[in-house]
Order: C-alpha cells, then structure tokens, then sequence
C-alpha cells in the first residue's frame, strides 16, 4: 500500500496542529515518549518532528510533506515546495512576529542603534539578512533557549518570535522593530510535487480539509423564516461570505434564509433580525467552510 511520509511539528505547534487534524477528521493520537503518531488513515504515516528541522527532512525526501512555519523554511534555506498557507498558531488564529527587542531601559531605538552590538536569537540567518537590509554590522549569536533574560548582561538585544508581546513584557523588554511575520506552511517534498500523482492527490486533498476547519473558525450558521414582504429588510442586515441561500416554504408568502455570519457579530444581529421580521431563528456551529 502507498503511504504518504507526513511530519506533524513536535512542540509548541503540535497540539494545535493535531487539534485542527482532528477537527478535519483525521483522528490523530500521540502516545507518550512516541514520535510516531497514530493516525485512522492507513495512507498516511505520522512523523513528529520539530518545526525547525522540518523543512530541511521534507527538502531531503525523509518525509514528503510536513507542517512547519515559513520562518524555518527561510531560516534554513530549504528548497521545498509551499502549497498551502495555514494561519494558525500555538494560542489563536493569526500571524507569529519575530521582533527586535531590547531592555526598557536601552538606548537602541531603532536598527541603526544596534551597529556594532550583540544580538541574541533562534534565527540567526533571518537577523543577519534584516541587518544586511539596513547596512547595520552587529554580532548575531545562536541561542539555544530562555533568549528573553539575555539582555542587558549577555546580549544588547534580541529577536525573538511573540503572539502577543506577554512573554517579553513580562521580562522588561519593549519591541523596536518587527524583523518578519511567518506563519504555518504545509511544504512538500519538489520531487514529489512533480512526479508523484498519487501523493500529489492525497495532499490536496488533506489541505482542503484542513483549509475548511481554518476557514470555518469564528464563523456560525444561520437559518430564519422571513415573510416575503420583509425580505429586503432582513436581507439588508445580513453579512455573508457570497450570498444568503433562500428557499421557498409550504406556505406561499414565507420564505426560509440560511447564511453564514462571524460569530462576534451574532449578539448584535440577532435581535435586528427579528426587529426586521425575522423568526425561528437558529444559530448553528461549523465545523468546515470548503468552497
């Protein structure tokens, strides 16, 4: 039986990663001390490997395709092929920002400052190139973890990946520049992307699953019966990602709508709809938007 060689990030994306498989029914178990996940497709088999490596194993062909962020595809250079970005991340649904950061109480506040300082981070070879960007020459040193308590006394500054900044003011740090965004990539193997029909197919379909879950999140569903005569009314109020679905009921001037709407704005809209004519209204959870 063919298999497809799938790395799943180990670390700070794993759990996230494995909840939205499972979300995309793919039953995804990790057991304890395993590296090898189980998963209820005899097509696929599970590798758990850290996301900063990941590029450089699909690159090679030990795996066919893997989960990893953008940043670590450019941070080691690796030749792969990206057929889908997935904006997700270890806390929430958006970006990851590698940032330039220095003490509260530091005199660099911009890039020019840091000529001729040290630099402390994980990406070395991203910060290199954002300082060849501004003519800047610093000493760029690999860290190997705990990067944010480096400052003053082992390092001038550092770059460092935040969602939401808690972790560096936590530690006095205050940000001077945003170095990149990166966010989740689904890569592929190049020889693979162009000769395997097989694979090729079974990763396609895999991302539209997993682009369905993504596109789904904050997002609910919902269904009315309207009076035809408020129709233009209710109609008027609500946002949808195309166009509301209607349909016609058993009794002639009654109409059903079925819609989509963000999950945020159903506290408010509700109550207009039913101030414009609207009853029966049933709010309904997604589990996958595929268009």
């Amino acid at each position: 039986m063919k298999k497809l060689k799938l790395g799943l990030p180990k670390g700070s994306l794993q759990q996230a990663t494995i909840n939205l498989f499972n979300k995309a029914g793919y039953n995804v178990k990790v057991r304890e001390r395993s590296y090898f996940p189980e998963i209820d497709d005899e097509e696929i088999e599970c590798m758990l490997i850290r996301a900063q490596e990941m590029a450089k194993y699909v690159e090679k062909g030990a795996l066919d395709a893997g989960l990893t962020g953008r940043d670590w595809v450019k941070e080691t250079g690796a030749d792969v092929v990206e057929v889908a970005e997935l904006i997700y991340a270890k806390q929430g649904m958006r970006p990851v920002r590698w940032v330039l950061a220095v003490p509260e109480d530091s005199d660099i506040k911009g890039v020019k400052d840091l000529e001729g300082k040290t630099i402390a981070t994980e990406v070395v070879n991203i910060t290199k190139e954002y300082l060849k960007k501004y003519g800047v020459n610093a000493k760029v040193e690999f860290s190997w973890g705990a990067t944010e308590v480096k400052p003053p006394h082992l390092a001038d500054a550092i770059v460092e990946v935040t969602e939401t900044g808690t972790s560096l003011r936590a530690n006095r740090l205050r940000i001077v520049d945003i170095v990149m965004e990166s966010v989740t990539v689904f890569i592929v193997n190049k020889q693979v992307s162009q000769t395997d029909e097989w694979k090729k197919k079974k990763i396609d379909r895999i991302v539209l699953m997993l682009k369905g879950v993504l596109t789904a999140q904050n997002k609910v569903g919902l269904m009315m019966n309207v009076k035809k005569e408020n129709l233009p009314k209710v109609i008027k109020l609500l946002p949808a990602l195309e166009s509301p679905t209607i349909s016609n009921l058993s009794e002639t001037d009654w109409v059903a709508i079925n819609t989509i709407v963000d999950e945020k704005q159903v506290r408010t809209l509700i109550p207009e709809l039913k101030e414009a004519g609207a009853v029966g209204i049933v709010e309904y959870p997604l589990n996958k938007i595929v268009y």
